[in-house]
This record gives structure tokens, sequence and C-alpha cells, in this order.
């Protein structure tokens, strides 16, 4: 194959294709961060980096990009998962106003120049009145996957595909503990509250549900979450969302607040362990927050042999 991938990160769709041992022949990789490209390359060292999505084009064959001009013929896939800030309700909901998630258009004219064999565009589950306009746009509806079928995170994402004969991935009843080695029983409000207070100075309180996941919160009627500490998922359960800002945290007996590091953080997105070692604990964390679940695409790409 010859695959073009917008907005590759730490290049998840290539982890996919070589597990399934789909045979790429030339990898384009349209991407703009430093430590994400410096992950990539450490790993997929043939790697052709293009840079800036809103510089490639491709016309009879020829794909022009901020990095010159290759003489690629056919793309077989074009893959990749456009910048979700403006449709994510954990912000202000710009939706293509956001300068970032209108990046979605640069998507949608590359494919149309490309018209590949297949294509795969993924994002966040949002309101259903911008997913309309994507769906209405690329002509196909998304198959909503949360990857804690196959992984121990909960992360709900809608995929836009051609590929056909998609269904749902069975449960593979994988849960914190697997990742992280050790069970805690629920603890008492008040040792909760003693260590969180280590972390933050802000008023709170402790909301715990029935199965041990514990919110700290403010004291107002939003009960918006204490941004320093997040939801502590009891390790029985599900993970929250790696996101870039936040590492899931779990908590220990006697009670300690626990942050997953970087292997376990791969182990969540079912990345190889140690992919993200030539970048900081940091950069890992960021691009594993921005990237894909590797079962769950390769479960897509699956279709496609």
């Amino acid at each position: 194959m010859i695959v073009l991938s917008l907005f590759d990160g730490m290049s998840c769709g290539q982890i996919a294709l070589n597990q399934l041992g789909i045979k790429i022949e030339k990898y384009f990789a349209a991407e703009i961060k430093p430590h994400a490209i410096k992950c990539t390359q450490h790993n997929f060292p043939d790697t052709i980096q293009i840079g800036d999505v809103q510089k490639v084009s491709y016309k009879d064959g020829i794909l022009t990009t901020a990095n010159g001009c290759f003489d690629v013929g056919k793309i077989d896939l074009l893959i990749g998962g456009s910048p979700c800030q403006g449709f994510s309700r954990a912000g202000k909901e710009l939706n293509f106003n956001d300068e970032r998630s209108k990046l979605f258009f640069e998507y949608d004219r590359i494919l149309k120049e490309v018209n590949p064999a297949y294509f795969l565009l993924e994002n966040v589950v949002m309101r259903k009145e911008y997913s309309d306009i994507i769906t209405d746009i690329l002509g196909v509806t998304p198959i909503m996957i949360n990857s804690a079928l196959v992984s121990a995170q909960e992360r709900k994402r809608l995929y836009w595909t051609n590929i056909q004969g998609i269904k749902q991935p069975k449960d593979r009843n994988i849960y914190l503990y697997d990742i992280v080695n050790f069970k805690s029983e629920i603890p008492l409000k008040e040792n909760i509250i003693d260590e969180i207070s280590k972390y933050t100075k802000r008023d709170f309180d402790v909301s715990i549900d029935k199965n041990g996941n514990i919110r700290p919160h403010r004291k107002d009627k939003r009960k918006s979450g204490i941004s320093e500490i997040g939801t502590l998922r009891n390790p029985n359960c599900k993970s929250v969302t790696i996101i870039k800002s936040h590492a899931p945290k779990t908590y220990k007996s006697p009670f300690e607040i626990y942050e997953l590091n970087r292997n376990e953080c791969e182990q969540l997105q079912n990345v190889p362990i140690n992919y993200t070692i030539p970048v900081s604990e940091k950069q890992a964390k960021d691009l594993l927050g921005d990237g894909w679940t590797i079962e769950v695409i390769k479960h897509i790409f699956k279709n496609i042999i």
C-alpha cells in the first residue's frame, strides 16, 4: 500500500498496519509537532514526513508538500484524525469556527484530490448537528466505537470510513488493574480529603460512586472538577480517557493517589511498550492523548484484508 496520513501524530495508523502485516510501500505523514515526528522516525525511519497539511496537494499522481514533490502514482489509503478541540464537549464547542477543527476541510479537500481506494477519519463524539455536517460531506455514516472494548480505557470515538463490514469489537474485559497490577479497597471519605488536600488549595468536596470511583469537586452547584486531580477511577474499573493535558489516575490502599506512568499509558492505547521512549514523559502522554487506540484501528483495517 501507499498510505497518506494527515495529522499523523506519532503514527498510530502505521503501528496498526504493521501489526496486521499489511505491506506498506510508502508512508507519507503530514505532521508539524517536532516530538511527534521524532517518535515516529525512531520507530519507523522510512516514514516520509511532508509537514503542514495545509501545504499538501495531489494531482495526476504527484504529491506536492512543504517538503518537496513526490511522484507517488495511486494512493491506496488516506487516514487522519483532524483536531477535535472545536467539537469536544470538554471545550468551548466552537465547532468549525475553531481554527484547529476547521482543518477537517483540509482532510476533505485532499480526500477529493486523492480519491483513494480506502479512507478513514477519526474524531471525538460530538453534537449530532456537527457530526451530521461531516457525514454529509464525506458521504458515509460514522461508527462509534468505545476503546473500552479492547483496552482498559473509556474512549468513545467516531470513525468515518468507506471500509466495509465493520462491526463492534468483542469485549476483551481488560481493566485498570490489568495495567497497574494492583487492586484497592474503597477508602473512607476523610482519608480521601486528607490526601487530596496535598494537591490543591481549593475548597472542595468528594463524591464516591457505587463502584468506588472518586470525583473531587468544588463546593458549588456546578460541581466542577478539581483539575489538579481529575477523576480517580477504582482499579477494578476502566480508566478515564487519556487526554494530552491529563494522565489518568487511580488509587492504592491505604489511600494514595497513583498517576499512570508512560508505559501504563501506552498500554491504555495498545501502543507497544517504550514506543514513546525517544521523547519526555510529558511529551509521550501528550502524544498518547492525541493518538488512536491501536486495537480499534486494527479492527477497522482488518476489513481491508
